[in-house]
């Protein structure tokens, strides 16, 4: 088991930034992958962001990419989603996600039935 701790989230004022942060702890060992994923108000969950655990490629939603920067701290077990220039329509809680299994091309990041660990997630409120 991966247990998943989100951190970092608040009320932040468009144009603003916020870095989350995802700590795991448990057997990390197994872990393929991580991922950010959101759901906003009255809206399915979404992806954000990915990052591959041994060699760091990057994947991102069109919606965030060049705003947003997914990045992880191998010897802290650690996953950062640094937010800037963020906009109203980034009001969602966000969740960090943990893959345990071989994954390959973008399609599989992006989808949340790919992870097999979840955090409780954490409430990023953007004011316009």
């Amino acid at each position: 088991q991966v247990q998943l701790v989100e951190s970092g989230g608040g009320l932040v004022q468009a144009g603003g930034s916020l870095r989350l942060s995802c700590a795991a702890s448990g057997r990390t060992f197994i872990t393929y992958a991580m991922g950010w994923f959101r759901q906003p108000p009255g809206k399915e969950r979404e992806f954000v962001a990915a990052i591959k655990w041994s060699g760091g490629s990057t994947y991102y939603a069109d919606s965030v990419k060049g705003r947003f920067t997914i990045s992880k701290d191998n010897a802290k077990n650690t996953v950062y989603l640094r937010m800037n220039s963020l906009k109203s329509e980034d009001t969602a809680v966000y969740y960090c996600a943990a893959r345990s299994r071989y994954c390959s091309g973008y399609g599989c990041y992006e989808s949340s039935g790919s992870y097999d660990y979840w955090g409780q997630g954490t409430q990023v409120t953007v004011s316009s």
